[in-house]
């Protein structure tokens, strides 16, 4: 199984980073930093005879390496009690290519497996709860299997290694991601 790291970070080496880093160490993963590409929010052409028009950026190139891949951690610092922009425009752009011949989009989607890293502070894991089900409609939206997530405590750099609980978790999701990894060896 192809695994993904999708990081809507803007902070090179941050917090969520190095969380999500911490269940990747030594497993094979391809790593897309959205704010390493340029992606263009979009109007709302759904309910239109024309649909949607081309955008000129980087997005078809990131959906395909999207849709490629069996797993994909969303990582995502919690801003303003939310996603971060480049993550949102990132899922706001589905809508687009839900219609699109050219992507089997819906096919392909439903057989992935999603799982979600946050972190933020003020209390995350209460104030990060809304955050998670938002994921969650999100994918039970496009039928994507939300396998798990995670909340870890830190704003300043560096303080996310001192969240047990979420390096913990990190332990667990390895020894799944490495058990994915040697299935797509055989």
């Amino acid at each position: 199984m192809k695994i993904l790291k999708l990081l809507g970070s803007s902070r090179p080496d941050g917090n969520t980073e190095y969380l999500v880093n911490q269940s990747l160490e030594g497993v094979d993963h391809t790593t897309i930093r959205l704010s390493d590409y340029h992606i263009k929010p979009i109007a709302d052409m759904r309910h239109t005879a024309e649909g949607f028009p081309r955008v000129d950026d980087n997005y078809e190139k990131l959906l395909k390496v999207f849709l490629e891949h069996d797993v994909i951690i969303f990582a995502t610092p919690i801003y303003w009690f939310g996603m971060s922009g480049q993550m949102k425009v990132f899922i706001d752009r589905w809508s687009q290519y839900m219609r699109d011949n050219r992507f089997p989009f819906k096919e392909r989607i439903a057989q992935q497996k999603a799982y979600v890293v946050l972190t933020g502070g003020s209390d995350p894991k209460t104030t990060g709860l809304p955050l998670i089900q938002q994921f969650g409609h999100i994918f039970d939206f496009v039928h994507m299997s939300f396998e798990d997530y995670v909340i870890g405590n830190a704003v300043k750099p560096g303080e996310i290694k001192r969240d047990e609980a979420a390096l913990q978790k990190m332990d667990q999701w390895k020894v799944q991601f490495e058990q994915y990894s040697e299935k797509c060896e055989i």
